[in-house]
C-alpha cells in the first residue's frame, strides 16, 4: 500500500508524457518549449497529453539546465519618445512569436544607468541584447558586451564603424529626400531643427548639407538650430530660427516630435504650417497623421524597423557564428499638409 501511494506522488516526467502520447522524448521538449518546428497537430496533442497527466513545465529550471534564458534584455533611450514605444511594439511582437520575452528598461539618456541596465541584464542571464545606445556611448561598449558571449543588436544609433549586427534607417537620404522637396517646392531659406551630437545627428545633416549644395543654395549657418530632440526643444529652436532675417520660409526637423513641438510654436505665433511656413518631420510616427495640420514626414516605419532588429535577433542565436547583420530602413516621403509650394 506504502509503496502504491509512493508512486502515485512520482512527478510526472517527459518520458511520461511522450509514451502515453506515442512520441519521443525530444518532440516533446520541442512542444513544452513552444518550438515552431514541431507540426500543430502533434503539439495540440503532446499538450492535451501533458494536461491531462496534470505536468507543470517548470521554464526557469530547463533555463537552468540548459545554461539558457528566453529573455531578451531591450535598452531603450527615451521612451517618453512615441517612436520608441512604436518600435518596442514590433520588437516584441516578433520576439513572442519565436517564444522570447521582452525585458526593456529606459536608460533616459543616462550613460551611469546603461551601464547598470547592462550589467543587471548580463548577471540574470538574458539570452541577447537589443540596445539603443545612450547619446555619449563608447564604440568599445559593442567588445565590451561581445566579450560577454551574449549577442548584441545595435539600434537606430550606430557605435562607429566596428563589427556589430545594426538595424536603422538611411539617415543621409531620408533628410536628403526631405530638404529636395522643399527646394523644389520654391523654398531657399531652409533650417534644420532639432539633435545637438551624434551620428544620426550628423548623417541627418550630412543630408540636408548635401541637397543644398545640389541645388546650388549658399549654406547659411545661422539656419541650423540644435536643439534637444523633444517637443520642447523644437518648440524652442523655431522660435530661433523665425528671427532671423532674411527670415526663412521652411524646416526639416530631426524627428517627428521636433516638429511637432515647432508646430504648436507656429500656432502660437499664428502662423499655419503650410501656408505661411513649411516643416518636415523625420520618423513616420503614427501620430503625424493627426497632427494640425497634418505634418509631412519621412518614413522609415518604426514598428518595422522593430520586427526586422528583433529578427536579426533570431538570426544570431540561430547561428552565432554568421557574418554581420544588418538592417537600413529605406526612407519614404510621405506629404500632408505642412508643407506647401512658395508662392
Amino acid at each position: 500500500m506504502a509503496k502504491n501511494a509512493t508512486a502515485a506522488r512520482r512527478p510526472v516526467t517527459i518520458l511520461d508524457i511522450a509514451e502515453a502520447a506515442g512520441v519521443s522524448k525530444s518532440t516533446v521538449s520541442l512542444v513544452l518549449q513552444d518550438s515552431p518546428l514541431i507540426r500543430e497537430g502533434t503539439a495540440a496533442k503532446v499538450r492535451e497529453v501533458a494536461a491531462s497527466l496534470g505536468y507543470v513545465y517548470n521554464r526557469r529550471a530547463a533555463q537552468l539546465r540548459n545554461h539558457s534564458s528566453n529573455v531578451i534584455g531591450v535598452i531603450i533611450n527615451d521612451l517618453m519618445n512615441p517612436f520608441f514605444a512604436e518600435v518596442l511594439v514590433g520588437i516584441e511582437r516578433k520576439l513572442a512569436q519565436a517564444g522570447f520575452i521582452t525585458f526593456m528598461a529606459h536608460t533616459d539618456e543616462s550613460l551611469e544607468l546603461q551601464t547598470k541596465v547592462l550589467r543587471s541584464m548580463r548577471e540574470q542571464n538574458a539570452a541577447g541584447l537589443i540596445l539603443c545606445p545612450t547619446l555619449g556611448t563608447q564604440a568599445s561598449l559593442v567588445k565590451e558586451v561581445q566579450g560577454w558571449g551574449i549577442p548584441l543588436i545595435v539600434m537606430v544609433r550606430p557605435l562607429g564603424k566596428g563589427n556589430y549586427d545594426y538595424a536603422g534607417s538611411d539617415n543621409v537620404l531620408g533628410t536628403f529626400m526631405a530638404t529636395t522637396h522643399l527646394l523644389n517646392a520654391g523654398h531657399r531659406r531652409i533650417g534644420f531643427l532639432g539633435g545637438q551630437s551624434g551620428t544620426v545627428f550628423e548623417d541627418r545633416l550630412v543630408g540636408y548639407h548635401d541637397a543644398l549644395k545640389k541645388h546650388r543654395v549658399k549654406e547659411d549657418p545661422a539656419l541650423i538650430c540644435p536643439a534637444l530632440p523633444t517637443r520642447q526643444g523644437g518648440y524652442e529652436a523655431v522660435q530661433r530660427l523665425l528671427e532671423l532675417t532674411p527670415a526663412p520660409t521652411a524646416a526639416v526637423c530631426y524627428n517627428d516630435i521636433t516638429a511637432l513641438g515647432a508646430l504648436a510654436a507656429l500656432g502660437e505665433r499664428g502662423m499655419a504650417a503650410g501656408r505661411d511656413f513649411s516643416i518636415v518631420g523625420f520618423d513616420g510616427l503614427l501620430d503625424t497623421a493627426h497632427s494640425n495640420p497634418p505634418l509631412s514626414t519621412i518614413d522609415i516605419r518604426p514598428g518595422t524597423l522593430g520586427e526586422e532588429a528583433a529578427k536579426l535577433m533570431l538570426k544570431r542565436l540561430s547561428n552565432p557564428a554568421a557574418s554581420r547583420l544588418r538592417y537600413l530602413a529605406t526612407p519614404e516621403l510621405v506629404l500632408r499638409a505642412s508643407t506647401q509650394p512658395r508662392e
